[in-house]
């Protein structure tokens, strides 16, 4: 399904594709690309999450182009790029977001189910990519952004199958820039890394915990990781971004004292993720969300609450050559001041 904006003549912006636009990550970037008047197109399951999703991407200024699918099926994915490619001509930009997920301790996940995970979560990005490369390898140029976590790098309780697939992107695509560099293609790869988001996911999950699913604080908006997503897709020269200071600590802790962190988490990483309350009405390991439901879950969880609208790390991540100005700056005039001091005494 093809949606101008408004009615009007279609914008003529980047292609970008994201994945998991459905909800969540996934739709605010596609509405943050479509303020820039980018052409989006959305893929995910959720039909009714999806014309929910295209209708905003109009709004925000952008043209859509809805594509139902399951990324764990790489002849669909394949078929959606090219889909993409015949309505708009060609792909700019790859977003890799979708993912499910369980929430169990991993004795508790049955195999069927981490691999359910596994081939949404990561091989869900391989076959994005694959399909992405496809297209942009032939014309030069193009960007990938994997949407990542701090879980990229650290590992947590309850969430096994999904932070083994967080890994599994990581040192794919750290693999696959080395091989695009090699190769001296303007087809670039680059990864964010996320913190706790404020999304549906939480109540999508599969649990088998007494309490109700929940990300670890601090918690941030989907439209923080929006920003950063956009970003990465105009500088992917750079390897990947952290976004929030959560992030930065966790990564850091971990490449110091990854043992201490260890038995951290082991006494916190349980309570820490679980509320009281019954779990969310729905699942989406299988099917989803909004299918049995005929109802859209929207970009935010239940958490707006205690959820950060800005990240001032991410700021910084965004804007590293004005931040090193103004510190040099401040610098300087520090500098300037001692030195009067010294020539007045």
């Amino acid at each position: 399904m093809l949606a101008k904006r408004n009615g009007s003549e279609p914008q003529h912006g980047r292609v970008v594709v994201v994945t998991g636009a459905s909800g969540g990550v996934g739709r605010a970037a596609a509405r943050a690309f479509a303020a820039r008047g980018d052409r989006v197109a959305l893929l995910a399951r959720g039909r009714e999450g999806l014309a929910a999703a295209a209708d905003e991407v109009q709004q925000a200024g952008g043209e859509a182009l809805v594509v139902p699918v399951d990324v764990a099926d790489a002849k669909a994915v394949d078929d959606a790029a090219q889909q993409v490619a015949d309505a708009f001509g060609h792909i700019d930009v790859w977003v890799n977001d979708a993912f499910s997920g369980v929430f169990a301790p991993f004795t508790e996940v049955t195999p069927d189910e981490f691999r359910r995970v596994t081939e949404v979560a990561y091989l869900g990005y391989v076959f994005g990519t694959r399909a992405a490369l496809h297209h942009m390898l032939p014309r030069d140029r193009g960007t990938i952004v994997q949407v990542g976590s701090a879980l990229a790098y650290r590992g947590i309780p309850l969430q096994s199958a999904y932070c083994g697939a967080k890994h599994a992107i990581q040192g794919f695509n750290e693999s696959l820039r080395c091989e695009l560099l090699h190769s001296g293609t303007g087809v670039r790869t680059t990864m964010v890394q996320l913190p706790a988001m404020n999304t549906p996911q939480f109540d999508w999950v599969l649990s088998r915990m007494p309490g109700r699913a929940r990300p670890v604080a601090p918690v941030y908006q989907p439209e923080v990781a929006a920003r950063a997503i956009v970003h990465a897709a105009s500088h992917a020269r750079r390897r990947e971004y952290w976004v929030g200071g959560s992030t930065v600590g966790t990564l850091l802790a971990n490449a110091a004292v990854p043992g201490l962190l260890d038995r951290y988490l082991a006494r916190t990483g349980f309570e820490a993720q679980q509320d009281k309350g019954e779990h969310g009405e729905a699942g989406n390991l299988w099917s989803p969300a909004d299918g049995p439901h005929g109802r859209d879950f929207g970009t935010h969880g239940r958490f707006d609450v205690e959820s950060h609208a800005r990240s001032a790390q991410d700021w910084l991540s965004r804007n590293r050559a004005r931040a090193g100005a103004a510190l040099a700056i401040g610098a300087g005039v520090v500098a300037a001041g001692r030195l009067t001091r010294r020539v007045r005494g």
